[in-house]
């Protein structure tokens, strides 16, 4: 589905009424918005739908993801580096978009027979450590079938320099391209085994939680992760499991994602509703990397490419963004 086309089509109207409301919000509060919970939902002063109320709408997956918007939510972002805790933001993204698995690109024109539908993360942290800032974004493409995620890339950037990693699973195995400023890491290529990503599994989780791998296996940690503490890009021996717990933090009964990697001192945790749209409440990342811990505070349903003007703060302000 082209997004960018549908989002035109299906939402001129709703754009037109988000427009005199953008006309009518006074700028909102810079404050950091109070976490929310499975149980309140998060609100914006554009009336632009949550994931809660839209899912109310649209009951299935497919009537969720196929509305030509995008989901996004933001996170209050508790961020570990260089041995201390940094306060920034992480921004989730998802869309559903054209995809060719052969070149790993998104199809963009005319028809192709071997395009196929994917589920595309774009997950964005930034934070400051001391006097400069950090930005983080990674791109996950996964499937709509159940197929395992096909490509991730991450790209870190700060004022020390900036680095890339890709992996795209080609042929049975995982290729490697690698880019780096740092004189050990540099440039590389290579091909590794077959292995999940554990960048993929949130995409895994809002489409189907039974999906995510559990027990005893390898996965490729998060690319950003590999990055911050330069380990090897390779898949480790992990332990993943799932299960429902009770979170003050989420409101209450929530599912919940572990993996450990016992050769890295990393835990992973991920909580998500249990209920369509298995939406992503927040994240935890712990080990002797420290801490980190993304808490949702709020979420919007928009066609966000539609809104790069001058005049579209108030969207910024409806997602809650203060970076």
């Amino acid at each position: 589905m082209d997004v960018g086309g549908l989002g035109e089509h299906v939402w001129g109207m709703r754009s037109s009424l988000f427009g005199l409301a953008v006309a009518l919000v006074a700028l909102a509060s810079c404050d950091d918005p109070a976490p929310t919970t499975a149980q309140d939902e998060p609100s914006n002063a554009l009336g632009l739908p949550t994931p809660e109320r839209f899912a109310t709408e649209h009951t299935d997956f497919s009537g969720y993801w196929h509305q030509g918007v995008a989901e996004l939510s933001r996170y209050r972002l508790r961020q570990a580096r260089y041995g201390e805790t940094h306060d920034g933001e992480a921004v989730l993204v998802f869309v559903t978009e054209p995809f060719l698995p052969g070149a790993q690109v998104k199809h963009e024109h005319g028809e192709h027979p071997d395009a196929i539908e994917v589920l595309k993360l774009n997950a964005h942290r930034r934070f400051y450590t001391g006097i400069y800032p950090y930005s983080v974004l990674t791109s996950t493409f996964s499937p709509t079938s159940g197929d395992a995620a096909l490509k991730v890339s991450t790209s870190v950037q700060e004022w020390c320099g900036h680095a890339y990693t890709q992996l795209n699973r080609r042929d049975d195995q995982i290729q490697l391209v690698q880019h780096s400023y740092f004189q050990d890491e540099a440039d590389a290529e290579r091909a590794f085994d077959e292995a999940p990503f554990e960048d993929a599994v949130m995409a895994t989780l809002r489409r189907d939680p039974s999906d995510a791998p559990t027990g005893e296996l390898s996965m490729v940690p998060a690319l950003h992760h590999l990055r911050f503490v330069h380990r090897p890009v390779q898949a480790y021996r992990a332990e993943a499991s799932r299960s429902t717990v009770e979170d003050d933090r989420f409101g209450g009964r929530v599912g919940r994602y572990r993996v450990r990697y016992p050769e890295l001192d990393r835990t992973v945790e991920i909580f998500y509703g249990l209920a369509h749209p298995h939406v992503i409440h927040g994240w935890v990342e712990d080990g002797s990397a420290g801490r980190t811990e993304a808490v949702r505070t709020d979420a919007i349903l928009t066609d966000y490419w539609s809104h790069h003007g001058a005049s579209d703060g108030a969207y910024r302000e409806a997602l809650g963004l203060t970076m």
